[in-house]
């Protein structure tokens, strides 16, 4: 069994170090969990993007570093208002955002040319009180521990806010994937799985993809921790269909988007049939978005990418959209849209604005001009606190991630089930289950929401902090 947070018998202590053969374990105390974060060095080697070799490319922008702190102070932020309208105890307060492990290991591989080369890896294991631990794994020269151990937290609210029985996790590799071979990553993710396969596990921590990681890096780490426990399909989420990995897995962000929309625009009697889009990043959450929007007669008129940005006043044809891009790699060359400025995109004409590229894109300098009646946030923190107050004066509905984007890690929950199951569900079940849970999970924002006085932002967190709270006092938190 797992152990438990440590308890208020040993907060008071420093860093608590254990060499074990996987590396050091660090738990934090008490102490460094205070109102402050400490703000992420500035990196010279910053890529602007991280292309893996063995999957697509994932974009990541100049100021990712200064959007990363603003994601850490923004999560703090919210934890702390929440607590206080749900009334929480100082203590269990404290307690709740002191991460359950962290852990650093140093991964060496022999490159290709034969030299040795060192890379560091990270796993923050947040909270365990609803279930094994659960998030992604990314592949980055920016992996930072400060920001890893926000977007752990991040997890354990948002796998409460969708009610699946899951604890927040997150980790990577402090490395450039686009300069390693394919032979080389796959060392990496060995050497990685072997320094952290006794830390996770089908009941204890349940990695997935991230940025700069795919399912092939899925299923190295399945192989290589089944080296040491045995075949262990449930050990990751988000592989290739063959090794267990889930139908409408792929779609399963975007589809979540588009059910969570659904439910938004139905409690003020709208639905997606004849609204106005614009959708802000065309990946594959964007692109899922769009597809399935355009199916239930959406009419999406300006999109945009890392390639440029169209509009089209009549509405874009997005399976045709999908074919140029899948054929010439760029949104900006297609012929049933004029071009636009990309930075134009957020404040165009419509009634829904879907942000699902980056952090921080909507901001003190153009929130005001914002037209969208309504904003879901499909991409991680792309309202900052600013922005999010003006926007809230002019009324404009928002949708707040943690909610919003809980599409792929419901999904991934339904892929674990499946591999724990040994029975796997055609797509139409998957689909079916995700839209009761995106559902029930909407009503029980708004039902916090009413209980509390707050807006769906706060509804959200004081759901999700609640579930933990309350998971926490019930197993014993101050044994």
């Amino acid at each position: 069994m797992v152990p438990r947070k440590p308890t208020a018998s040993n907060s008071h202590l420093p860093y608590r170090y254990a060499r074990t053969r996987t590396g050091t374990l660090c738990t934090r105390s008490a102490d460094l969990a205070d109102e402050s974060i400490p703000t992420a060095p500035n990196h010279p080697q910053r890529s602007p993007t991280a292309r893996n070799s063995i999957g697509t490319i994932k974009d990541t922008s100049k100021h990712q570093g200064k959007v990363a702190m603003n994601a850490l102070a923004a999560t703090n932020r919210n934890f702390r208002l929440a607590s206080r309208l749900l009334g929480l105890d100082s203590k269990l307060e404290k307690s709740l955002l002191i991460p359950f492990r962290e852990i650093k290991v140093e991964c060496t591989i022999p490159k290709d040319d034969g030299t040795l080369v060192s890379y560091v890896g990270f796993r923050i294991q947040h909270d365990n009180a609803r279930g094994p631990m659960k998030g992604g794994i990314r592949y980055h020269p920016e992996v930072d521990p400060d920001e890893v151990n926000a977007l752990a937290q991040l997890m354990t609210w948002k796998t409460a806010v969708a009610d699946i029985p899951y604890g927040g996790a997150k980790g990577g590799i402090g490395c450039n994937p686009r300069d390693l071979s394919r032979s080389e990553l796959e060392r990496l993710t060995r050497v990685f799985t072997q320094k952290i396969h006794d830390l996770i596990g089908i009941h204890t921590d349940v990695p997935a993809p991230d940025m700069g990681t795919n399912a092939q890096t899925m299923a190295w780490i399945l192989d290589e921790y089944s080296k040491f426990h045995g075949h262990s399909p449930a050990v990751v989420t988000g592989k290739p269909i063959d090794l267990g990995g889930s139908l409408g897995r792929e779609a399963a962000t975007g589809r979540g988007v588009v059910y969570a929309t659904e439910a938004l625009l139905a409690e003020y009697g709208k639905s997606i049939e004849g609204m106005t889009f614009v959708i802000q990043g065309f990946g594959n959450v964007g692109s899922w978005a769009a597809r399935l929007i355009h199916e239930k007669g959406g009419k999406i008129v300006a999109v945009s990418d890392i390639t440029g940005a169209i509009k089209n006043p009549n509405g874009i044809d997005i399976p045709q959209l999908l074919k140029h891009k899948e054929a010439t790699g760029d949104l900006k060359s297609f012929s049933g849209g004029d071009s636009m400025d990309a930075n134009e995109v957020l404040v165009h004409e419509c009634d829904v604005l879907i942000p699902c590229a980056l952090g921080g894109v909507l901001n003190r300098e153009n929130a005001a001009d914002v037209k969208a009646k309504f904003i879901i946030e499909a991409a991680n923190h792309p309202t900052d606190p600013e922005a999010d107050e003006i926007l809230s004066k002019k009324g404009v509905i928002i949708l707040p991630d943690i909610y919003a984007n809980a599409g792929g890690v419901t999904v991934s929950y339904f892929e674990w089930v499946q591999n724990i199951q040994g029975f796997m569900w055609d797509e139409e079940k998957v689909n079916k289950e995700l839209k009761k849970y995106m559902t029930g999970a909407f009503h029980n924002i708004k039902n916090m929401c009413q209980t509390h006085d707050c807006g769906l932002r706060m509804g959200a967190f004081t759901l999700g902090v609640n579930r933990v709270a309350r998971a926490t006092t019930l197993r014993g938190w101050e044994a």
